[in-house]
């Protein structure tokens, strides 16, 4: 069964046109625009404004992700990817893109920059312990698995 989740949240004073919503009924995320236009320089992260506000009940947070067609056709992305806003943050959403293209990509108002996916989080308890069970992979990582 399908629970349903209910997020508070404000737009800037004259953001109401950028609300945060889902292209489709179906999909994962709501888009989020920006408020601002930028000049995204090459070679540069910059922090582009939501206008959004966003009160999360506690046990979940907001994953900020790249879009997709940004990074396949300017060659776009989140420094920080994905992104987390916690329950307790009220501030507003800011985006922090990087161009990793050629040129600079302009950024217009109202423009969709970055996708918000909003998750529940287990309460989790971590156990200092003395030593970790084996497992098959051990301690191997950073392509230890090889290329096949």
């Amino acid at each position: 069964m399908k629970t349903t989740v209910s997020v508070n949240f404000s737009m800037k004073p004259g953001c109401e046109d950028l609300m945060p919503e889902k292209a489709h009924h179906d999909d994962a995320a709501f888009d989020l625009r920006s408020r601002v236009d930028i000049d995204l320089v090459p070679g540069r992260s910059m922090l582009v404004a939501t206008g959004l506000f966003i009160e999360l009940p506690i046990g979940f947070e907001a994953q900020i992700r790249p879009r997709s067609g940004l990074a396949l056709k300017h060659d776009l992305t989140l420094t920080n990817s994905p992104g987390t806003i916690d329950a307790g943050y009220r501030g507003e959403v800011g985006i922090i893109m990087y161009n990793h293209g050629k040129e600079t990509f302009v950024i217009k108002r109202g423009e969709r920059i970055a996708q918000m996916v909003i998750c529940e989080l287990p309460d989790v308890t971590l156990h200092c312990v003395d030593e970790l069970s084996e497992s098959g992979r051990g301690a191997g990582g950073f392509g230890s698995t090889g290329t096949k």
